[in-house]
């Protein structure tokens, strides 16, 4: 008997529909086709363990499991329960009846029990669009798929609990999870404030600034100056995620398995902030199974790069077309998966190997030339990319032990999300464009206008500080958010100054 039932094979952030026939005949062997990789041909055994121990058999007949299309290679443990439950419907042990009105998902345990799975958001996508009833999967995954609207979803323990339910026994009710409810119930709840920092006040601001742009940003100061500190509490002045934007952050941590059982979907920006010794796979995404990285993590987040001279070369050069493009094609010879990567980069680093360049009090220790090799790592085209260099500087005690206030994150979040709006109009029939730093050099021109003074401004600085011709159109986006800020339609002197001002490693005399 041929039976068909439907699993869904994830590739990227997206969903593809697979159709898992079972047919049952004469004879004694079990095949499985449709490349099918080592973990989905080995659920043979998890099947048949899962279905003896629920009460039923495991058929002595020729079993043919193909998983079509079948050019498409097949991979995870994740279609255990299609494929059982396909058997136990060809063998007519369960009514076939209702098997093509639902997607069918999860990785069996010996004893019957369902393991979760990666990817159950798109998976839930793609079910709705292809005009499925239901989606039936392990119910660690039920909230994330819960999500979809017009799709019934049901979360099972066992795969007694799935034969029981196409038997009509204990039918449970389809998971309701009300989206908009969920989504705004712990919109961007975080831990951290900008009202922990004391003092550094000049380094907010800069923040400020690359969080109402959309700007990359380096931090450049030493030990113990506050970097890290102010970097994590970044994502707590940046606009607050919309449906659409909680949406694919939420399709990148479900096809990743990083999504918490708990979490339908994910109300805060992401926040990465990964070791210097990851690897380029890692970091981008890839491998032989491809996996989103950590640059797509970040998406509609923060990336942040601790100590970014100590990360390997090749790792920060992989990045530079990701930081331009907003997204990573990763291409193997018979396929090519594309992974979302718009995040703001957000690095930090010692002026010195020592630490203490620069520094007001302490003397540098580093031999003469030692500065400008340490700098030397991070290369010019990923430089170009950095729109704002802000020197952070030591903490004195007065400010460390002042017991006046600082200026709470949601205060300084309004005025990045009024500047955002501006935003949002000035770039409303520009597709792919929603922030200054998004902006191409042909927009820097027609949007970013300077009047002669300006300009004088600009050649005076790029002559007597010794700035590299790349910094002038970063100067212009960032004087253009600058006055987005104080709600100016034009480019101010005092705009273009403070813009100027951020690109302390475009100085040629910085390094002494």
């Amino acid at each position: 008997m041929l039976v068909k039932t439907y699993g869904s094979a994830v590739y990227g952030v997206d969903a593809i529909t697979i159709t898992i026939e079972v047919n049952i005949g004469a004879g004694s062997s079990y095949y499985m086709v449709g490349l099918p990789d080592n973990a989905v041909k080995e659920s043979q055994h998890r099947v048949e363990s899962a279905v003896r121990v629920v009460g039923y058999h495991m058929p002595r007949q020729k079993i043919l499991v193909n998983l079509a299309p079948a050019d498409i290679r097949k991979e995870g443990s994740a279609y255990d329960l299609t494929i059982a439950i396909g058997i136990l419907a060809a063998s007519g042990q369960i009514d076939a009846d209702k098997l093509a009105d639902y997607v069918i998902m999860g990785e069996l345990s010996l004893d019957g029990g369902l393991q979760s799975i990666k990817g159950a958001l798109p998976i839930a996508i793609q079910a709705r669009k292809e005009g499925f009833k239901g989606l039936i999967l392990p119910k660690a995954n039920a909230n994330e798929a819960g999500i979809v609207n017009d799709l019934d979803v049901y979360g099972m323990d066992t795969l007694l609990d799935v034969i029981n339910f196409f038997a009509g026994k204990d039918v449970p009710q389809p998971l309701q999870i009300d989206t908009r409810k969920e989504f705004y119930k712990q919109i961007s709840s975080y831990e951290q404030d900008f009202s922990d920092v004391k003092g550094q006040e000049n380094i907010k601001r800069a923040l400020e600034i690359a969080a109402a742009g959309g700007h990359n940003v380096i931090l450049i100061g030493p030990p113990g100056a506050g970097k890290t500190m102010l970097a994590k509490r970044l994502p707590t002045i940046l606009p607050p995620l919309n449906l659409l934007e909680a949406l694919e952050s939420t399709k990148i941590y479900s096809v990743a398995g990083r999504l918490p059982a708990s979490n339908a979907l994910m109300t805060e920006r992401p926040y990465r902030d990964p070791h210097h010794t990851i690897s380029d796979v890692a970091l981008v995404g890839g491998g032989m199974h491809p996996q989103p990285g950590e640059i797509s993590l970040a998406h509609n987040g923060v990336l942040f790069l601790d100590e970014l001279p100590e990360f390997k070369r090749t790792v920060l050069e992989v990045m530079r077309q990701p930081l331009e493009d907003r997204k990573v094609s990763i291409s193997r010879a018979k396929f090519s998966v594309e992974y979302p990567a718009s995040f703001m980069l957000v690095a930090s680093m010692n002026p010195c190997p020592c630490g203490f360049f620069n520094h007001p009090e302490k003397d540098c220790v580093c031999a003469p030339g030692v500065v400008q090799k340490y700098l030397s790592k991070i290369s010019g085209p990923l430089l170009d990319r950095i729109d704002l260099h802000v020197e952070v500087t030591p903490v004195n005690f007065s400010e460390l032990s002042s017991s006046r206030p600082a200026e709470k994150s949601s205060l300084i979040r309004e005025r990045v999300i009024k500047a955002r709006e501006i935003q949002d109009k000035r770039f409303t029939e520009m597709e792919g464009v929603h922030a200054n730093a998004q902006m191409s050099a042909n927009m820097v021109r027609k949007i970013c206008v300077i009047d002669e003074v300006g300009r004088g401004l600009i050649k005076q600085a790029m002559e007597k500080l010794g700035l590299s011709a790349r910094a002038y159109d970063r100067i212009l986006k960032v004087a253009r958010t600058i006055a987005d800020l104080a709600d100016s339609d034009d480019i101010d002197m005092e705009h273009l100054a403070e813009a100027i001002h951020y690109r302390s490693l475009d100085r040629e005399s910085w390094t002494g």
